[in-house]
């Protein structure tokens, strides 16, 4: 399930990224980087299940700080 969950928000942020990219419209940046925090997460969790907790930290490291840079993004709007 978790795979599943992976695929359709990487999806997600790839949609994102091409349309930042062909138009040159970075409004969508934000929701960009939430959906990468969201895929961060849910590697995070995998690797945990995985039993490699060190890369499971760093993956949830790495979540944090870009939801913290997501929600910068939404309140600067």
């Amino acid at each position: 399930m978790l795979k599943t969950i992976r695929r359709i928000i990487a999806v997600i942020i790839i949609i994102l990224a091409c349309y930042g990219l062909f138009t040159k419209d970075y409004d969508m940046q934000q929701y960009m980087m939430f959906f990468l925090s969201l895929l961060m997460l849910v590697m995070g969790i995998e690797e945990f299940q995985n039993g490699q907790k060190m890369y499971a930290n760093i993956c949830i490291a790495v979540c944090l700080f870009l939801l913290f840079i997501s929600f910068l993004g939404f309140l600067s709007i």
